[in-house]
């Protein structure tokens, strides 16, 4: 005799029951915590700007070209390009919604949605008030992606957790803020931006090794891609800045704001690469429910 089917919870949800018989299904989850962090960052970024929260003017970034016009933001072009890391992650949250969408580790794309969001109004922070505390927030975002990337390629290389991930997350980012707290260097102005470039030159490095032992060649345009956008985007950075063959301190076509652009294409270029790779055993049962 065969075993009676298991009672039905009372007041179980429709929407239990489409995720668990549906589990292809879209998730809305990941560009809904994407959009809250992009609402809510930029509303407290605008009131910290308003009531000067951020601290004085210091002349934080006003080595990127553009002049200071009268006005509460500093660098306008600078400021508003940012909105492209805004519109990367919610466009990576809007595709992490789909099954083909996620990553390796379950959890970790809408993160990086909400990583790559936070890098807007980060660097806005610091284009907009040119402030000491706003400097440091656009390092701290770039700290986070750069760990991000080197920390995700670190577990999947390994064979380690989510737990392992945000140890090696966290301890990235402190050293880089330690580091970034060195002073000026040649080419890249800064100690800070010198920690942000290693982390990624470490995450490649991982990346490759990946690579290597993968089985399939699936990915490979993305990761191209990525690397191809930011080696432009870096050279028209250093083009760019005061003084620079093609900085215009009065244009509103800023090669800064154009780096910012390009970056926020390279983020999303390098999430369609980590969606590639196949999920672990038994992440089916690990699956995010859908909304």
């Amino acid at each position: 005799m065969s075993a009676p089917d298991p009672p039905r919870v009372r007041g179980a949800s429709r929407l239990q029951e489409s995720t668990i018989t549906r589990p292809d299904r879209r998730s809305l989850r990941p560009v809904l915590v994407a959009s809250t962090t992009a609402l809510v960052s930029l509303a407290l970024l605008v009131v910290a700007v308003r009531l000067g929260w951020l601290g004085a003017d210091v002349g934080r970034g006003a080595e990127f070209c553009e002049v200071e016009p009268v006005g509460p933001v500093r660098q306008p072009a600078n400021t508003l390009s940012n909105l492209g890391f805004v519109l990367a992650g919610l466009a990576i949250g809007w595709h992490a919604g789909l099954p083909h969408g996620r990553l390796a580790r379950r959890g970790l794309a809408t993160s990086y949605a909400v990583v790559v969001v936070l890098l807007g109004p980060g660097s806005m922070a610091m284009h907009a008030t040119q402030s000491e505390l706003g400097g440091r927030l656009d390092q701290l975002s770039m700290y986070v992606l750069a760990g991000f990337a080197a920390a995700y390629a670190g577990i999947r290389l390994s064979g380690h957790g989510v737990g392992t991930f945000v140890a090696a997350l966290v301890a990235l980012v402190a050293l880089g803020d330690l580091i970034g707290r060195a002073g000026t260097l040649p080419v890249v102005n800064n100690a800070g931006n010198a920690a942000f470039t290693v982390v990624l030159v470490v995450a490649v490095v991982l990346e490759v090794r990946l690579r290597r032992r993968a089985d399939s060649p699936a990915g490979v345009a993305w990761i191209v891609a990525a690397l191809t956008t930011m080696a432009v985007a870096f050279a028209v950075w250093t083009l760019s800045r005061s003084g620079a063959p093609l900085c215009d301190p009065h244009s509103w076509v800023q090669g800064h704001a154009v780096w910012h652009l390009l970056c926020a294409v390279a983020a999303c270029c390098l999430y369609r690469y980590w969606t590639t790779e196949p999920e672990p055993a038994g992440a089916q049962e690990r699956a995010e429910p859908a909304l």
